[in-house]
């Protein structure tokens, strides 16, 4: 890597990550307990992903003061410096409330308004992926690929609800009529992993509709650089409305059925 910029920001996102990951894997309490919902009682954020954006973000504003954070359980900063951390402290905040293993720290920099590093650390199965904006994709400072594209009947995908029923209610829809059509559908419970899971070539795809940009800033490039196309809509980038990322050959066809679908509306 040769800009100094984003060797300083890729440690920086390395370091918070494994720190907030430690703090996460093994700081839980037994007791562990709802904090506050948001979007329905289902929502829900626990006292732990409130302590370790707290972690993530007072050890990045003490190395890089003047630099934006936007992060999901409220940190919103603009900054100076034309550079943004977009932070998810821990993404798949139910599986870890029921001490389910798919959970995970999704860190993102952006500069300049575009994504340069990606950091998704997952503790439960020892696995960091990271990603530099025309670097490649690894994890665990191991290269990784996509998938071989496959034919969308042969294609392996992953999704998520929403936690408002009537919004889950038309995902479930979808996906019911979207399973005859492909190998598979699988639901892990972290938009973070998923998205490194198609870095990896574990999916051969994975869409979702409601998520916020700390839920797939940082994945949406590791699986970019790992040779995944991303967007939403046709046409469109990763969005609120839909998220798509998939191995060439799957993207398209998968885009366009969750398109005709209605994947992208309640």
């Amino acid at each position: 890597m040769t800009d100094p910029l984003l060797s300083e920001l890729l440690d920086l996102a390395l370091e918070a990550a494994r720190r907030a990951g430690e703090l996460l894997r093994d700081g839980r309490p037994a007791d562990l307990g709802v904090a506050a919902t948001k979007s329905s009682p289902i929502d829900v954020v626990t006292e732990m992903d409130i302590a370790a954006e707290k972690l993530i973000t007072g050890f990045l504003a003490d190395r890089r003061p003047d630099d934006g954070f936007l992060g999901e359980e409220g940190a919103s900063t603009v900054g100076t410096s034309g550079v943004r951390w977009v932070i998810d402290p821990l993404d798949g905040t139910v599986n870890y409330l029921y001490g389910l293993p798919t959970w995970a720290v999704s860190i993102a920099a952006e500069r300049d308004g575009e994504t340069a590093v990606g950091v998704v650390e997952v503790p439960m199965r020892g696995e960091t992926y990271r990603a530099v904006r025309g670097g490649g994709a690894f994890a665990n400072d191991k290269p990784v690929r996509c998938r071989p594209a496959a034919p969308l009947d042969q294609a392996l995908v992953s999704t998520g609800f929403n936690y408002v029923a009537t919004v889950r209610s038309h995902q479930a829809d979808v996906a019911q009529r979207l399973i005859p059509r492909l190998r598979d559908i699988r639901r892990s419970g972290s938009a973070a992993v998923d998205l490194c899971d198609v870095a990896a070539g574990r999916l051969d795809g994975y869409y979702e509709r409601g998520l916020h940009p700390w839920d797939l800033a940082a994945g949406d490039l590791i699986a970019r650089e790992a040779g995944a196309l991303t967007g939403g809509r046709p046409g469109q980038r990763p969005s609120y409305d839909l998220t798509v990322a998939a191995s060439p050959g799957v993207f398209e066809p998968l885009q366009s059925l969750l398109d005709e679908l209605g994947a992208w509306h309640d």
